[in-house]
């Protein structure tokens, strides 16, 4: 059966990874969370001294890329990969607040980018993987068979992250505070000179704000499948 690559960008908080889970697990691909990568690199460089939640000195965080071994390793209790740095997992770690008030700074870094890619395309280079993240369909791999770029309203979007927040016990944060985040993210990764995010010109645009998670998987399961047996 042909092996395809499929790449899902798309805006904060629009379902990328859980929609690449799910195909992923459904067709019995490799699945990698490119954005787990950046966070783990920001937490890193917090837990380090090497930034603060105030100052990122781009200079610092290169010197200390060589000192950050990232891996995923598959939970079978979660059904889904957790990404480990340095040989801890750290993958509730890197889904708070803090981290996402950074993460788009600490991405925008030229030479971040670069290990980062570099890592992700090899993990990717025998095909059967599906990707999410920012730059999948444009830089990593502009090549990939199917692409998806994924938004949604940003009230929508930080209802779904304050949720997300919320059961993961950070239960101090609130709305606004949640939406403020999402749209200063956006300006971040839509102006960042190195690899911003972009919709590829033959990414198929997908719009999931008033569809179910159901009906968007069906709808992207079905045009893999498609490809594949094409």
């Amino acid at each position: 059966m042909k092996k395809i690559t499929i790449a899902i960008d798309g805006h904060s908080s629009t379902g990328k990874s859980t929609l690449a889970k799910d195909l992923a697990k459904a067709l019995a691909y490799s699945y990698v969370d490119t954005g787990a990568m950046y966070r783990a690199v920001a937490l890193y460089c917090l837990n380090n001294g090497v930034i603060t939640d105030e100052h990122i000195d781009a200079n610092k965080v290169v010197a200390v890329l060589d000192e950050i071994k990232l891996d995923f390793k598959y939970n079978p209790n979660k059904n889904s990969s957790e990404i480990f740095l340095n040989g801890t997992n750290v993958e509730d770690q890197i889904r708070t607040m803090r981290i996402s008030n950074i993460v788009s700074k600490v991405s925008s870094i030229s030479e971040v980018r670069k290990k980062m890619v570099t890592q992700q395309q090899e993990m990717g280079k025998n095909k059967a993987v599906v990707m999410d993240g920012r730059d999948i369909g444009t830089v990593v791999f502009p090549d990939a068979e199917l692409k998806i770029y994924m938004t949604a309203q940003p009230d929508i979007r930080a209802q779904r992250r304050l949720d997300e927040l919320r059961s993961k016990g950070n239960t101090d944060v609130t709305f606004d505070e949640v939406l403020a985040n999402l749209e200063k993210r956006d300006k971040e990764d839509q102006e960042r000179l190195d690899s911003p995010l972009l919709k590829a010109n033959d990414a198929k645009e997908v719009d999931n704000s008033n569809i179910s998670r159901e009906e968007q998987f069906d709808l992207i399961l079905g045009m893999a499948k498609q490809i594949i047996k094409d």
